[in-house]
């Protein structure tokens, strides 16, 4: 996407290494539990990580990490993050908490993400993440106008009416010149309890075949179980357990393999920067 003159070129976040974005093209496929786990999964695994949840009008975030706490605007006027289980977090509903929803247009969305990227102080980060709002559109305009990033990850459960607005999702990255760092699957299928038998309630195996399709990596699938949905409703996520969880186990395989794509897509970003 090109960027006008009157436009200002994005700008990198001083002592923020990389940031991802976290994206699905439709709602209800659970990118924010993915998003928070993740952030979760990566800060265990040793890394500074900060997490914005951008989806303004509908923000989970607050509820899923457990924390309701206003945030405090330190002495230069800069908003300081909420952390908690070890990750620097904003949103929208830190700021403006219960169910009074937030009615406003495009132009108030861009000021507010513009906010949570320059006027916060995420000190040193190694991953800032990113949950958007589902779909594409003003939000994820204003991100990529307002900083680099190092890529995106795009959320679907495998059913094929979620795999078709992915699709859109993985279409509007590409327009706006972000690679696609890989598609996660969610609810990828459910064992039952009692039977042990794997049922694909969502269907199975459609998210890896549409990343194979566009050529993008598959980072992996989330099975569908109910402490996934419970520890975000307690605020006290899955991924807390860690990696020998068998809950868990597979958000840290997930958060692995975007290590790796993330690291490749920063170092590659450097050497074009060094070059020209």
């Amino acid at each position: 996407m090109a960027h006008s003159p009157a436009m200002p070129a994005p700008v990198a976040l001083p002592g923020v290494s990389k940031i991802v974005a976290i994206g699905s093209g439709k709602g209800g496929v659970g990118k924010t539990t993915v998003a928070v786990n993740l952030a979760i999964a990566l800060s265990r695994l040793g890394q500074r990580v900060g997490l914005i949840d951008a989806d303004i009008y509908g923000p989970n975030v607050p509820l899923m990490m457990g924390s309701a706490k206003q945030p405090v605007v330190g002495p230069d006027n800069r908003i300081v993050p909420n952390e908690t289980h070890g990750v620097k977090t904003i949103s929208i509903g830190y700021i403006s908490p219960g169910d009074k929803p937030l009615v406003m247009r495009g132009p108030m969305l861009h000021q507010i993400i513009r906010q949570f990227l320059q006027q916060v102080d995420w000190g040193e980060l190694d991953y800032l993440i990113v949950d958007l709002p589902p779909g594409t559109g003003d939000v994820v305009i204003s991100l990529v106008q307002t900083v680099p990033l190092t890529g995106a990850v795009v959320v679907s459960t495998p059913s094929d009416v979620a795999l078709q607005d992915a699709r859109k999702a993985l279409e509007m990255f590409a327009q706006v010149n972000v690679e696609v760092l890989g598609i996660i699957e969610n609810m990828s299928h459910f064992t039952c309890p009692h039977c042990h038998q794997e049922i694909d309630i969502f269907s199975r195996g459609g998210a890896e075949r549409t990343a194979k399709q566009f050529g993008v990596p598959f980072l992996g699938s989330i099975e569908l179980v109910p402490a996934i949905r419970e520890g975000g409703d307690r605020g006290l996520p899955v991924a807390l357990a860690g990696p020998k969880s068998p809950q868990a186990a597979e958000f840290y395989a997930v958060a692995d393999k975007l290590m790796e794509q993330a690291e490749a897509a920063a170092a590659a970003a450097k050497d074009v920067i060094e070059i020209s």
